[in-house]
């Protein structure tokens, strides 16, 4: 079982701490097994918020046990990062743990020295003290989160739900990941300023449509060619006529939108499958293996191998699997551009 360690701080905020707390908590596997156990640990006994005082079970040692360390944010009260929480973190980094911050956490990351010479995020707001504090971080904020890999920062509260989300991914695959983010009432991901590895879900459309039947006609054939005149045909419409009811009720085009499907079904095949790239391609409806790369890039913003090396959630067909601390290091990938 793979061990998340949230450290809190003195004038922890609430959020911060409550959501990969959840998350993670709240994760399960097909069989109804948790992959993940969540502990709450301190540098003391108790910590004080703006509104309560919690009690904390575990100390510092479970840093050196944990598969993941996740620091949240502290308020404007806060004083200096206790020294000995600073220690375990630099421990921790060095042993391969996963350490991840959530909104001004970043600044205890930094403290630490966890983040020279990295990129990384923060609130908007705390982002340009952030850069002036430590000016050997590359702060990027207007982004949701940066992976680099073992040390992963995420900007405001509601981005560390994105965050979490995302390193779920990583270690589960997107079906898993998916699930948990149903579980918490919110997208797989949403619009940001961030090109990451996740594609965005279809646009929604009204429940009754009259296109949801060419919409699954369309992903029932994405291996096929498939036209504009095609998919008007289906749906009983002229050209133009279809063209304006599917930007209508979509938001889009119908090009867009099967392109985005093609996408999404390369996704799941490089996720689940071992079948090679130019397989896949020819699988998601793409004329070439070149255009089917030149297009994943453009969307995901990596290549199909990079993609399939950070999410490849399967080593079979018949289970997820969540990497070890050591192994999952070795396969991270490379952190999101804006």
């Amino acid at each position: 079982m793979h061990t998340v360690a949230i450290l809190v701080l003195d004038h922890v905020v609430p959020f911060d701490m409550a959501a990969p707390l959840e998350i993670f908590g709240r994760t399960r596997l097909p069989d109804g097994r948790r992959p993940y156990r969540t502990r709450i640990c301190a540098p003391t006994p108790q910590v004080r918020t703006d509104g309560f005082t919690l009690t904390v079970e575990w100390g510092l040692d479970a840093l050196a046990e944990a598969d993941t360390v996740i620091v949240p944010g502290c308020s404007e009260q806060a004083g200096a990062p206790h020294p000995e929480a600073l220690r375990a973190l630099r421990a921790a980094a060095a042993a391969g743990t996963r350490i991840a911050s959530v909104c001004v956490g970043a600044f205890v990351l930094a403290e630490a020295g966890l983040l020279d010479g990295l990129r990384a995020t923060t609130h908007w707001i705390a982002a340009a003290e952030l850069a002036r504090r430590y000016p050997q971080i590359e702060v990027q904020p207007d982004v949701l989160y940066v992976d680099n890999g073992q040390i992963l920062t995420s900007a405001g509260a509601a981005a560390s739900l994105d965050l979490c989300l995302h390193m779920i991914r990583r270690d589960l695959g997107s079906a898993i990941a998916a699930d948990a983010a149903r579980l918490s009432v919110m997208p797989l991901e949403r619009e940001g300023g961030q090109a990451q590895f996740i594609v965005h879900e279809h646009p929604p459309v009204p429940q009754g449509s009259a296109l949801q039947p060419v919409l699954d006609w369309i992903e029932d054939h994405l291996a096929h060619e498939i036209t504009l005149k095609a998919m008007a045909a289906r749906s009983g419409m002229s050209e133009r006529t279809f063209s304006r009811r599917f930007r209508e009720q979509t938001g889009t085009t119908p090009l867009q939108w099967l392109l985005r499907a093609r996408v999404r079904r390369a996704q799941y095949l490089l996720e689940n499958t071992d079948h090679p790239v130019e397989r896949i391609a020819h699988q998601a409806g793409f004329g070439s293996p070149t255009a089917f790369r030149d297009r994943f890039r453009r969307v995901v913003g990596t290549t199909p191998q990079s993609y399939r090396t950070a999410f490849h959630g399967r080593p079979g067909a018949d289970r997820p699997r969540l990497p070890g601390r050591r192994t999952e290091l070795a396969t991270s990938p490379p952190a999101s551009r804006p």
